[in-house]
């Protein structure tokens, strides 16, 4: 099974092994705090890709196929992440305020696919 997840949320034993997908770490989050067994930042957005993003809704269609295609030279993160998710629960873990836009959805609909 594979979950979202705010960082800022607590963390809690639902949630198996959490991954933070985000290229930054997450300002004012312990390392104690966001309980993550691995960060991932390559499984993020490209700082270029993030930033004309800005988590503006109107670019959220443009901004999932932009994102997809970078995901796509990146097989081994998609890989590792498939390979963790086959026998427990990963929850990708991000910082975004939008829980609808953001890019770990995008990264849990690619692993559901492939699955």
């Amino acid at each position: 099974m594979i979950r979202v997840k705010r960082v800022y949320e607590p963390a809690s034993r639902a949630d198996g092994t959490r991954i933070l997908v985000d290229r930054l770490w997450p300002r004012g989050v312990t390392k104690e705090q966001a309980a993550v067994a691995l960060w991932l930042r390559d499984a993020a957005p490209s700082p270029e890709l993030r930033k004309w993003f800005g988590h503006a809704p109107a670019r959220w269609k443009q901004f999932q196929a932009r994102y997809r295609k970078e995901l796509q030279q990146k097989k081994d993160v998609i890989e590792l992440l498939r390979h963790e998710s086959r026998t427990r629960t990963v929850t990708l873990v991000y910082a975004a305020r939008d829980e609808q836009h953001n890019g770990a959805l995008v990264l849990k609909g690619i692993l559901e696919r492939r699955r």
